[in-house]
């Protein structure tokens, strides 16, 4: 079933991109509402698993965008919870998103869920060599973010 399958990737693009459970949670039912509703075939588990991913990066950009999104202050931003993740990997996190959010893109389709630099390039629509140029610039300002070379 697609929701067993694909619900941690959704997920986690969700946080990458909102960087907030609840919205998360939303655009999460939106994607496979989107996926109950929608008629397309696909050709192989592939082109499934690429239409999630472009499904929901295109619903939280959406969401992004929405007027009632730029006009409320989330929970998580007034109230700071407790951290409980090891320091290094909260790090690691924090440096990822405070990247921008092509460069989180490309990080996370290229080191979590494990694409080329071709794959990404037809998921995300941009030239193979744009894809390689994100990528290196994502990871020397990760490098810069974290001190060092110790986290490629």
């Amino acid at each position: 079933m697609a929701i067993e399958q694909y619900s941690n990737m959704v997920r986690r693009l969700c946080m990458i991109h909102l960087k907030n459970y609840a919205d998360t949670e939303d655009i999460f039912q939106t994607v496979f509402l989107k996926y109950v509703l929608s008629s397309v075939s696909f050709d192989s588990k592939e082109h499934e698993k690429a239409w999630f991913i472009r499904v929901t990066i295109n619903a939280c950009k959406d969401f992004l965008k929405s007027f009632f999104r730029s006009h409320v202050t989330s929970l998580d931003e007034i109230l700071e919870m407790p951290a409980e993740m090891p320091e290094d990997y909260r790090e690691v996190l924090e440096a990822v998103l405070s990247l921008p959010q092509k460069n989180r893109e490309v990080i996370y389709l290229h080191y979590y869920e494990g694409y080329t630099a071709p794959e990404i390039s037809r998921i995300l629509g941009k030239r193979v060599n744009t894809i390689y140029t994100l990528l290196t610039r994502s990871r020397q300002m990760l490098r810069e973010k974290l001190g060092g070379d110790g986290y490629e």
